[in-house]
């Protein structure tokens, strides 16, 4: 997933994600064609003064405001009002979509940000968490851990796992908290897609 975007039609995604999820909130599919990959355009960048932290039970992460903390996130640039409608409804109301500086990064280091040279500020806007500091774990989200161990239930639909995804829901215990390809997220996102398709015919 992108690292976290940061946007408005110039977006910061903090997520530090591969595009693959931003892509099937954005086009309807993880493996967009080569087109539509091309409307977007995707810039490391740093929000100052935010930490991202693990939401509790939860795959996903929360940026919050905190002094002398810095996040790393991708700056994105193409997004349409339509893209940004359909992040609106993914990101839910534990998130509220906001206006923030951060700098592009034109040298991106290590995790560490050892290395990093920052170039331009820009203004963008990105998703910052609002449904309380006690719904977070203390430790910072893990991009890596994501990737290895629960991307794939974010970006692959597969019979394979749906009986899985199916209790797993039935119990509460959804980790995407809907946002997942079988979530209840993501199914409004579907429909809302086929409205606007009939709508236009």
């Amino acid at each position: 997933m992108l690292k976290n975007p940061f946007f408005s039609i110039k977006f910061l995604n903090p997520w530090q994600m591969e595009p693959q999820v931003l892509y099937r909130v954005c086009f309807g599919t993880s493996t967009p064609t080569s087109f539509q990959a091309s409307l977007l355009n995707f810039r490391p960048a740093l929000l100052h003064q935010h930490r991202r932290h693990r939401v509790l039970l939860h795959d996903y992460p929360a940026v919050v405001p905190q002094q002398e903390s810095s996040v790393r996130g991708t700056y994105v640039q193409g997004l349409t009002d339509g893209d940004i409608y359909r992040l609106d409804i993914f990101e839910g109301n534990e998130y509220e979509r906001r206006r923030v500086k951060i700098k592009v990064l034109e040298v991106e280091g290590n995790e560490a940000g050892q290395g990093n040279v920052e170039g331009e500020e820009v203004e963008v806007e990105t998703y910052i968490w609002v449904a309380g500091k006690d719904k977070l774990e203390e430790r910072e989200w893990d991009f890596e851990e994501f990737r290895r161990e629960r991307m794939s239930g974010w970006i692959i639909s597969s019979d394979e796992y749906s009986e899985v995804d199916e209790a797993r829901r039935a119990n509460g215990d959804d980790p995407t908290g809907g946002r997942g390809v079988n979530g209840s997220i993501t199914e409004r996102l579907e429909g809302k897609e086929e409205e606007v398709l009939k709508s236009a015919v």
